[in-house]
This record gives structure tokens, sequence and C-alpha cells, in this order.
């Protein structure tokens, strides 16, 4: 870490000790898990998060410097054009310390909390080759080290990466293994000797992978089980490049982030000695999985600092361009809009920062499912809204003298890595499924067992919700979290909540294990889930920023209330379509479509112009 980055080093010494809390080895609940069980922990998301005035007084720090070198020192439309990052951007981000947000200071980075990278995070997005070639680097090209590496490997390899000196990438994706990351290739062999092992295999899409000088690698070994059975099993490594035998094919030419780095990786009969397994041998799949799920959160503020800079220019256009003696601003498709993007920056900025709040409280937290959800909602909010600001520039916004289509660019990948969208729905429906059903199971053992309690629980649950149940969470009234001027927004989500668990609970009934089958009633879930999380933490922050006087805290309330009358209604559709035999339920029909083309392999219907006679 240099320049800029030993400066605030140096202020933070400076500031009051116990700062910072640290994480303590209990583990918490889960907040999105148990609202599969209608279960709503309040405690965990009211009041929304906050930092201390010395952690703000710390970010601030960076914010500035940061700001001034992105607004005079980035090109974005020539590291575009000429699809790579000049050497002097990128000594400039290492001088600032962006190499090394999330390293312990021990280990010469910033050692930032979760909020802290998330804040630092809507600044970089300005550029998208520059915030992907550093998450590539850190979020998930050395986070293997950082979580699962052992002393040793941090204090050797983490200073150099801190630094920039060293760039990391994270080899998974193979060309037979995408999304199935089980299913990879590469192979490392151990040694007679037991002292290295020899890697071999080809990894694609590799981002800073024609930079890098470690990567983390995953590839299959032999394991022998407790049973003493031979078995593959999927190993972390950490290879750097200068241990031979690694190549790498041209940069990838891309529609979007072109200044960033992407090409194939190839290891032939790279020796990598054993000290370098990150975690166990045959660990790996868990590593990836980690390293991938902790990430994700930070897409929301990202997203929402590329937002907030559309509107800026977007509004500026619109209130000074005329059309029909009127300006753009004036007219109602127009407002439309503009009030899309300000209620989808809010609320992915929102999760964003209760997903990094939950994440930097004291014991270990399980926020992959909030992460996931936070990505999800934000990388498809960017994509709508980058296309209505396009949209509201016409004909300029399609040109590549303007910014706008380069922002469409670049954003369209952000539904496709660190785990597709599809991928992701599944992944946290399944895992709150899983979750409710092992909770159910227990239950319906203690009814088998005779336990006259929870059957009559049960069955006076059933009474009132065959009779109309009025929910109450504890989130409005007297002694609620909530702010009164969100009541109404707050009784949409207290209602979801607890309709989502019922829900749950009979879809569990109705398909039981076969549910992993049933993809598109888990995308419903899914759907529902993120609208919870996101009506939790609109109505948190608006709360918040309405009880504590936050400047425009009224537009604030405005937002949220849209937000969840919309999520609301969406919820309660979507619930609706998951009942057996619901008549707004299309599935079978719309399989039905789908094998009728996949059949031919083409659209099948007649030309309009066609006659039988």
């Amino acid at each position: 870490m240099r320049g800029f980055g030993v400066l605030l080093k140096a202020v933070r010494a400076a500031l009051p000790a116990g700062t910072r809390q640290f994480r303590t080895a209990c583990p918490r609940p889960a907040f999105a898990k148990e609202l599969f069980l209608g279960t709503f922990r309040k405690e965990e998301v009211f009041p929304y998060p906050e930092i201390s005035n010395e952690e703000l007084e710390e970010i601030n720090q960076f914010v500035g410097p940061i700001e001034k070198f992105f607004s005079e020192e980035v090109d974005s439309k020539k590291i575009d054009q000429d699809a790579k990052i000049p050497q002097e951007t990128l000594n400039g981000l290492k001088n600032l310390g962006l190499f090394g947000m999330q390293i312990p200071e021990d280990y010469g980075g910033l050692g930032l909390s979760n909020t802290m990278y998330a804040r630092l995070g809507e600044i970089i997005s300005q550029d998208g080759a520059i915030a992907v070639t550093l998450a590539a680097h850190q979020a998930i090209g050395l986070k293997g080290i950082l979580i699962a590496g052992t002393e040793e490997q941090k204090e050797k390899y983490l200073p150099k990466l801190a630094s920039g000196e060293h760039i990391a990438a994270f080899c998974l994706t193979e060309p037979g293994s995408g999304s199935d990351a089980a299913s990879i290739q590469t192979r490392a062999t151990l040694s007679e000797d037991g002292k290295s092992f020899l890697l071999n295999g080809s990894k694609i899409w590799i981002s800073n992978g024609g930079i890098a000088d470690i990567f983390t690698v995953f590839a299959r070994t032999e394991v022998v089980d407790k049973d003493g059975a031979t078995k593959d099993k999927i190993t972390a490594f950490i290879v750097e490049r200068a241990f031979g035998g690694i190549t790498n094919g041209k940069p990838e030419d891309k529609l979007g982030i072109r200044g960033s780095n992407t090409c194939e990786v190839h290891f032939e009969n790279t020796k990598v000695p054993i000290e370098n397994v990150i975690g166990e041998i045959g660990g790996g799949f868990k590593v990836a999985m980690n390293i991938l799920n902790s990430g994700r959160f930070s897409m929301g503020s990202a997203s929402a600092g590329m937002l907030k800079k559309l509107i800026e220019m977007t509004s500026e256009y619109a209130c000074t361009r005329k059309q029909f003696n009127k300006k753009l601003s004036e007219f109602g498709l127009i407002q439309e809009k503009i009030a899309l993007m300000a209620q989808k920056a809010y609320v992915m900025e929102s999760m964003a920062y209760l997903t990094s709040g939950l994440m930097d409280k004291p014991g270990i937290p399980d926020c992959s499912v909030e992460a996931a959800m936070v990505k999800v909602f934000s990388s498809e909010s960017a994509w709508v809204c980058v296309s209505e600001a396009l949209q509201i520039l016409g004909g300029l916004g399609y040109m590549k003298d303007y910014p706008y289509e380069r922002y469409l660019r670049d954003c369209r990948i952000l539904l496709i890595f660190e785990g597709t969208n599809e991928v992701l729905r599944m992944y946290i429906a399944l895992t709150g499924m899983q979750h409710a059903g092992r909770i159910l199971t227990e239950k319906i053992k203690e009814i088998k067992k005779g336990n006259v309690g929870t059957a009559f629980g049960m069955f006076i649950d059933r009474i009132h919700d065959s009779i109309g149940r009025k929910v109450d969470l504890g989130l409005v009234g007297k002694d609620g979290a909530v702010h009164p001027s969100l009541e109404e927004s707050a009784k949409k989500l207290e209602q979801n909540v607890y309709y989502f668990g019922v829900t749950v609970e009979a879809l569990l009934r109705r398909f039981g294990k076969t549910i992993v089958d049933e993809q598109l009633v888990l995308k419903r879930v899914a759907n529902i889930l993120i609208n919870l999380y996101a009506m939790t933490a609109v109505i948190s922050r608006a709360s918040r920023s309405i009880s504590i006087g936050l400047r425009n805290h009224d537009h604030e309330v405005l937002l949220a209330n849209i937000f969840c009358t919309e999520a609301g209604f969406q919820n309660n559709y979507a619930m609706a379509e998951l009942d057996k035999n619901a008549p707004e339920n299309m599935d079978d029909s719309i399989k039905k479509v789908a094998k009728q083309v996949l059949e031919k392999r083409s659209y099948i219907c007649s030309h309009p112009l066609e006659r039988t006679f």
C-alpha cells in the first residue's frame, strides 16, 4: 500500500480505539431463511444498520480523493475503445490502496469493513472495466486466501496483493462446466513424494487471466474416503504464474466491460507445492461457494452508484431538452422513467447496506441468501434502468459520443457473472425450502410422538387462516419498529411474510423432495423472497431516516411506500399462482410451448401469409 493508502492508515491510527466491532465465534440466525417459516426476526433488521461517527469520518477520508481520481484521471471512453486499462490508471488505483480494500492492515491492506467496501464500490462502478478488474482481484481472486488460507499463506501472498504489485484471478469456469461447477475436469495429480501436485487443464472467461500473477485454481484430485475408497473431489490451490507451465489466450473481444482482461488460462504440468492447497484437499467446492457467496452483496451498492450517476445525467437532459414547446421533464411518461430509476436505486442501495450491516455485525453471519438476493435484484434493475435512461435520450443515447450505450453494454454482464440469475434464484429458493423442510419435519415427528401441544398449535393456525387471520409481527403500533408514515407498507410486509410461510409449507407438503425439479415454482418462491427482503430494507431505512431527521426523508418515505405497494401486489399474485390448480398458473402451457419449439428447434407457427385453399 503506497501514497494515499499510507496516509489513510495514519489517519486510522489516530482514531479512538475500539471503533470496529470484531466478530465472535457465535453464529447468528439467518434472517432470510426464517422468512420461509413466516418468521420475521425484526431485531436483525430494525433499526437499520449504522456505522459509528469514527467509521464515517474514516470512509470520508477515502471518498473525496477517489472521486477526484475517477473524474479527472479515468478516461472511460478510451478504456472502452482501446479495450485496455492504461498502466498509469492501474498505478493510480494501486496508489489509492484500492487493490487491498478488504485485506487486513496487518498484511498491508486497508482492512475495510463490508459496509465501507460497499461505499467505495459506488465510486469505482463509474467505470465498469475498472470495477470488474478490482472485483476479480479481491472479491474472488484473493478471497480464498483471506477466508480459508493458512497464516503462512496470508503472510506470503497478501502484502503484494494488497499493494497491487501482484494481481489475482479466480479460475473455476471451464469449456464444459459453466454454472455446473462440480463438473470441472482440470486435474491435479499428487507427486510420488507427496510434496507437490502437477496441474493440467484449461479455464475460460477468466477475468484478469492475462495480467494475473496469482491464481486461485480449482481442480479435481484423488481423495481417499474414510471407508478406504478413492474418489475424485475438487481442491483449491494458490498457483503462481512463476511456477511455470501457465499460458493464456488473447483477450476476449467482449460486448461490454471491454477494458477488463478476460481470457483463457491453460495449465500444463504446472508444479504446485502441497502447502499451496487452500483449506483441505477435497474441500475446494466449499471454498469456491464461500468465495462467491461472500462477494455478491457489493453489486447492490455498485449498481446504485452507477444508477445515481445516470439519474444526474438524464435529469439534466430532461430538464433542458424541449419538444412540443415543453421540457421533457414535464411529460408524464418521462417522469415515470425518472421515478422508476430513483425507486430502483433506493431499493438496491437499501438492500446492499442492510446486507453489509448484517455481515459486519458481531457473530458469524449467514448472509449468503441475502447477498444472492441483492445481486439478482440489483443486476436486473440496473439493466432495466440503463435502458430507460437511454430511452429518455432517444437517438442521442444510441450514439457512441455519449456514455449511455456503454453503460448498457457494461451492465449486461451483471445478470451473468458471479452466478447467473437463474442459478441464483434456484439457490435462494432451495436453500430456504431446505431450511423450512427441516423445521417442519421436526414438528411432524413431534406430533407422531404424541406431542399434543405442537399438534394443537398447527391446528389452531389452520383455523385462523381459514377465517382470515389478523397478522401482527410487531412492526407497527405502539411498540412497533416502523415509523407511522410507513405503517401501511409494514402491514403489507407482515401479511406477505406470514402467508409466504403458509405457502412454503403447502408447497413442501405437495411436492416433497421433488420440489428441486419444479423450477418455475422455485422462481416464484425466490421472487417473493427477494421482494420481502427489499420491502424490509426500504421500510427499515426510511424509518431510520425520518426518525433521525435526515434531509429529504419524506422523499425516502415516498419511494418506500411506492415500492412496497407494487411489491406487495406482486407477492400476492405470485402466491395465488402457487396454489394448487390456480387458474392464474400457466406453467403447464409454458412447458408445452417450449417442448413443441425445442422438438423442432425452430419457430413452428405457420406464416400469416400462408393459406390452405
